[in-house]
């Protein structure tokens, strides 16, 4: 018998996360299953953003670089999400974007191994690690890159000792799978590369282990399942055993060892500060701590198996009650091999999402036929995901996302 709904506000009162959805601030009637984008705001949040605002900014100007520890603010927050990473302490740095910690991350590791000159990626990986790839080879010189999809099937066959680093996604961005990280970072050290992982469907959504795993260096983004907000910081990892003779290319003040010292010629931080570039957005590095405290609260493991327990509901509705409409699963349907998010596909997965998000049900569109949906543990509900997919079902059924408003699209899909 498929579950009612009444089943699953019986799985939500016995939810031992419940509690955490309170801490969130979510529209009256949406149901958001977009924290694969972008994450919904903790209430924390906009106390944090007042005091530092009113109170470090206004009152005490620049006083607060050292009275309210703006300086030390990237390091504190990459301490506090190491621990959701399997990190350990000083070996994560909030900072700058996922684009820019890619080029230091690929020149980083192209500098650690000066002798091999290929990079291997995903061909179809989100667009800015292709696009970053990209521009690292066109700037580092002799540097060739090997794409799985275009040079091979499988990303494991690309790595030979040419190759100096692979970069590679943890959570598939389209369909949401699930890379084994030991087994592949093993496969690279076998053959004397290095890896960086994209953590940024992952962080916050699952746990990760980086040094159980041996991973060399990591990326992620603030802004998805950790909650920091649009633009939220990213963050960089370099394991600790690098540290001492790892260099990045973007030399600017904040990684200096002595930034403060005004010197004429640049001397690298010894430790993580060194991936620093330029100053740092305050403002949206402390929206970053409130929603870090409350994942300090959670538990992962009880975290993660809710996230499969969530999108094992989303299928198995889904094709109980969308059956004959034309929607196909993308994401591996075993919860084990992928992260916290389901895809399906559709010829017209564009109109069907807006027409969704009408009905106030937030999902994403991914082109050419992607929709994504993300269930984010602590704020998303078993009731929430049959309710979405009562009102896909309706927007199948009668048709309604066949008007043209729905077919119109904006600068951002």
């Amino acid at each position: 018998m498929p579950m009612s709904l009444e089943d699953a506000q019986a799985l939500d009162a016995a939810d031992p996360l419940r509690g955490f959805r309170s801490q969130f601030q979510l529209p009256d009637g949406f149901i958001y299953l977009d924290g694969n984008s972008l994450g919904a705001a903790p209430k924390a949040t906009f106390d944090e953003i007042d005091q530092a605002m009113r109170h470090e900014w206004a009152e005490d100007l620049i006083t607060s670089w050292n009275k309210a520890g703006w300086f030390s603010l990237v390091t504190e927050l990459g301490d506090q999400l190491a621990k959701l990473i399997g990190a350990g302490a000083g070996e994560v740095v909030v900072c700058d974007t996922v684009s820019t910690n890619i080029f230091k991350l690929l020149h980083a590791a192209l500098g650690l191994r000066p002798d091999r000159k290929v990079i291997v990626g995903e061909g179809h990986c989100f667009p800015t690690d292709l696009y970053m790839s990209e521009g690292v080879a066109a700037t580092a010189s002799g540097v060739q890159l090997r794409m799985q999809g275009v040079d091979g099937d499988r990303l494991e066959d690309l790595i030979d000792d040419t190759v100096a680093v692979a970069l590679i996604n943890h959570v598939d961005y389209r369909t949401g799978e699930l890379r084994d990280m030991a087994a592949l970072t093993k496969i690279a050290h076998d053959a004397g590369a290095l890896v960086i992982w994209d953590l940024c469907h992952s962080a916050g959504a699952l746990p990760v282990d980086l040094n159980g795993a041996e991973a060399d260096f990591a990326v992620g983004c603030t802004y998805k399942y950790l909650n920091g907000g649009p633009g939220a910081p990213g963050f960089i990892f370099a394991a600790q055993r690098h540290l001492a003779e790892v260099t990045q290319p973007l030399s600017g003040w904040w990684g200096h060892a002595a930034p403060f010292a005004f010197e004429r010629g640049y001397r690298g931080d010894a430790g993580i500060r060194k991936f620093l570039c330029g100053t740092q957005p305050i403002l949206s590095l402390r929206a970053v701590k409130p929603a870090l405290d409350i994942f300090s609260q959670a538990d992962m493991g009880a975290l993660r198996t809710k996230s499969q327990a969530l999108g094992n509901l989303f299928i198995d509705l889904v094709e109980e009650r969308c059956a004959g409409h034309g929607l196909s699963l993308t994401c591996p349907r075993d919860a084990d091999r992928r992260g916290s998010q389901v895809s399906f596909s559709h010829e017209e997965a564009y109109a069907i999402l807006q027409a969704l998000i009408a009905d106030d049900v937030i999902g994403d569109f991914r082109a050419p036929n992607v929709m994504r949906f993300g269930f984010a543990p602590l704020y998303v509900g078993y009731a929430d995901v049959w309710r979405a997919v009562d009102r896909l079902v309706h927007i199948l059924e009668s048709g309604i996302w066949q008007n043209e408003r729905f077919h119109q699209r904006g600068a951002v899909t």
